[in-house]
Parts: C-alpha cells; sequence; structure tokens
C-alpha cells in the first residue's frame, strides 16, 4: 500500500464530484463564475491538459465540486470518443431561495444567448425553474420552490 498524499480523508464514503470533459476550460469557469454561484476552488495543468476545480464557498462536511478538464489533443486519453453532454434533459441543478432569482438568472442568460428554458411553472415537485446551457451545450437547471433543500432540511433535523 502507498502512502497517503493527503493528510485529511472523510470519515465515511461521500459523494464529491462530477467531471466534465470541456473545449474551452477558461471560457467554462467564466461561464459558471458568471451564472451560477460556484467559485473557482483551484486550476492546474499537467502533460496532459487543464484542470480546474469549481464548488460552493465555506466549510462543509459534505464538499462537492464540479470538476472540468481540457485535454491537449495529443495527449487526449478520450480521443475519438464522443463528447458527452448534459442535455436536455440531464441536467445540473442549483435551487434558489425565491422565484425572482429564476426570473432574473433567466433574463441574464437569455441576454447572454445561454437562455435553453425560459422561466416555467412546471409540477410538484419539480416547481419554477429556467434553464441555461454552459459553452459546450450543458444544461443548468435554477429552480424555486422544487423542494430539495427543504425535503433535506426536515430529514436532516430529525437525525
Amino acid at each position: 500500500m502507498s502512502e497517503s498524499t493527503y493528510s485529511t480523508h472523510p470519515s465515511e464514503p461521500r459523494w464529491t464530484h462530477i467531471a466534465l470533459r470541456v473545449t474551452d476550460i477558461d471560457a467554462t469557469i467564466e461561464w459558471f463564475t458568471e451564472f451560477t454561484p460556484l467559485t473557482l476552488i483551484d486550476k492546474r495543468e499537467d502533460e496532459a491538459g487543464y484542470g480546474a476545480w469549481l464548488g460552493m464557498e465555506g466549510e462543509t462536511n459534505n464538499p462537492f465540486i464540479l470538476v472540468l478538464a481540457q485535454f491537449f489533443e495529443h495527449t487526449d486519453p478520450f480521443a475519438g470518443a464522443p463528447k458527452a453532454t448534459l442535455s436536455p434533459f440531464a441536467h445540473f441543478g442549483i435551487e434558489v431561495p425565491t422565484k425572482a432569482e429564476v426570473d432574473a438568472i433567466a433574463e441574464k442568460g437569455k441576454a447572454a444567448g445561454c437562455l435553453g428554458m425560459p422561466p416555467t411553472m412546471m409540477p410538484q415537485p419539480i416547481g419554477y425553474i429556467c434553464m441555461l446551457k454552459d459553452p459546450d451545450g450543458n444544461t443548468v437547471e435554477f429552480s424555486w420552490d422544487q423542494g430539495v433543500y427543504a425535503t433535506l432540511a426536515d430529514r436532516w433535523a430529525k437525525n
């Protein structure tokens, strides 16, 4: 068994990330930091290409990040494979505190040419949503009154 690189590890298995293969890492970082609450945690370059981690600010016992990878053409381990895209239904979901925030992000997305679905009241438990498209065409849903946060908060309070 090899020695550990890091001195801190989770106390139990944790869902920690989703990874995307992207065309232009800088454009994707800029898009996610402009349109979502994610911030750049780390950006690296090695012989295979560029990598970046985006996540929410603040300490948590359940860290979750978006991993971005832009491989160099001559070292791309997935060269020739189709680039997967979260679309049209597959998506990242971000729940916002107010209905007005869904409207505001939709207007911002429309102005930037990346609005994928205008604000729409969907049947419960979906709630009020809009969808934007990142530079590679991945779908990001913004929702209000979807209940993901409320349901988990209720379950955490019972434990």
